[in-house]
């Protein structure tokens, strides 16, 4: 899943970075360091975005978990 990611990541990098230079009609491996840059960040900020989603989802079940027992002692639990 890590190495998937990461890809997915790079090849986001490297697209927005080739596709800014075709917006400003430049050729697309004008400075080959931008898009190792544009590479690593969007490998960074794939992982991030994965890591985001596993915590908020661990938040969102402690959330409901809690509802859930309020709720039962409210209605149930007298």
């Amino acid at each position: 899943m890590p190495a998937s990611v990461t890809m997915i990541g790079a090849l986001l990098g490297l697209g927005t970075q080739m596709y800014s230079n075709a917006l400003r009609k430049l050729p697309y491996m004008r400075h080959p360091w931008e898009h190792v840059l544009g590479m690593g960040l969007g490998a960074v900020f794939a992982n991030q975005l994965v890591k985001w989603d596993a915590k908020l989802q661990e938040d969102l079940d402690k959330m409901l978990d809690k509802a859930k027992a309020a709720n039962e002692r409210r209605y149930f639990g007298m």
